[in-house]
C-alpha cells in the first residue's frame, strides 16, 4: 500500500500566535515601554547623576555582589541536592524531595522573619557566632543567606531531570576503559549537566536581583552597606520621587537583562556542544 503524506498545516498558528504577542504584550512589553518612556524624562544626564549618587551605587554594586555569590553557591549546592535526591536511596528522601520546594510555597515575609530570628544575636545560629565576635544578621552575609534559600530549588529542579535521564552506561563504559571518578565526572557528565547547570544558575540569579521580602528583615537596611535596590526603589516611592525610582528600575533592569542574555547564551552554546 502507497501511503501518501499530506503536509502539515498550522490552522491555529495564527491564534495561538496572536494570543501570545498579546499576553506578552500586556504581561511584559507594555509595561516595561512604560518604564522607559517615564525615564526618558531624566534624559542621559539624569540617569547618569543616579548611577554615580553614592547611596544609590553603593544599593547597586551591593544587590548584584551578593545576587552573584548567592547564584554561585547555589551552584553548588543546588547540585548537590539534585545528585543527592537522584542517586542515592535513604531514609527520608522523600520528605527531602518536598522540602526542597519548600521556598517556592512560603511567603517570603515569613522566610525573612524567621531568618532573621535564627541568625540575630539572640538567636540559635547567631548566637554562636556571636560568641567569636561574628555578626551574621543585618549585614551582607546574612542577605546572601537569604538569598540561598531562596534561591537554590531552581537549581535543584533544573537539574534534577537531566541527571535522572543520564544513560549510567556512560560511566560504566568510561570505568571499563580505565578512567578514575574523577575524569568521569569532569569529561562525562559534566558537559551533558553544563547547559542545565547554567538556566538553573541564572534563575536563582535573576530571583536573587529581585528580591525583596525575605531581605528586607535580615538585611537591616542601613544605607550605604546594606541597603539593596528593591528596597531603595520602595522608599523613592515613599518619598514620592517617582523619577529617581523609575530611572533605578531602569538601570537594574538594563543590568539584569545584559546578563542574563550572556547566561543564555553561554547555556545555549553549550547545548549546540552536545548535539
Amino acid at each position: 500500500m502507497n501511503f501518501q503524506t499530506r503536509p502539515y498545516k498550522k490552522r491555529h498558528f495564527g491564534l495561538s500566535l496572536g494570543f501570545t504577542v498579546f499576553y506578552a504584550s500586556m504581561v511584559v512589553v507594555i509595561p516595561l515601554l512604560g518604564l522607559f518612556f517615564k525615564s526618558t524624562k531624566l534624559g542621559f544626564s539624569g540617569l547618569w547623576a543616579i548611577i554615580t549618587e553614592d547611596r544609590i551605587l553603593s544599593a547597586l554594586c551591593l544587590s548584584f555582589g551578593v545576587g552573584l555569590s548567592s547564584a554561585l553557591i547555589n551552584l553548588f549546592i543546588g547540585f548537590l541536592f539534585a545528585w543527592v535526591l537522584v542517586r542515592y536511596n535513604f531514609f527520608g528522601k522523600k520528605l527531602i524531595d518536598t522540602l526542597v520546594d519548600l521556598p517556592f510555597t512560603l511567603p517570603t515575609a515569613v522566610a525573612g522573619i524567621a531568618l532573621t530570628t535564627i541568625y540575630a544575636k539572640t538567636g540559635i545560629i547567631g548566637s554562636y557566632f556571636d560568641s567569636f565576635g561574628i555578626q551574621i544578621a543585618y549585614t551582607p552575609a546574612g542577605i546572601v543567606i537569604a538569598l540561598v534559600f531562596i534561591g537554590f530549588p531552581f537549581v535543584v529542579r533544573t537539574v534534577q531531570p537531566v541527571i535522572e535521564e543520564l544513560p549510567k552506561e556512560l560511566e560504566e563504559s568510561a570505568r571499563c576503559l580505565g578512567a578514575n571518578s574523577f575524569q568521569i565526572f569532569y569529561k562525562v557528565l559534566m558537559p551533558e549537566l553544563w547547559p542545565s547547570l547554567l538556566a538553573g544558575t541564572g534563575m536563582a540569579f535573576a530571583r536573587s536581583i529581585g528580591e525583596y521580602g525575605s531581605i528586607v528583615f535580615i538585611s537591616g537596611n542601613i544605607p550605604g552597606k546594606t541597603e539593596i535596590l528593591p528596597l531603595l526603589i520602595v522608599t523613592k516611592l515613599e518619598q514620592y520621587e517617582f523619577s529617581q525610582a523609575t530611572g533605578i528600575a531602569l538601570i537594574m533592569l538594563l543590568l539584569s537583562f545584559s546578563i542574563m542574555f550572556i547566561i543564555n547564551f553561554l547555556q545555549e552554546r553549550a547545548a549546540k556542544k552536545l548535539i
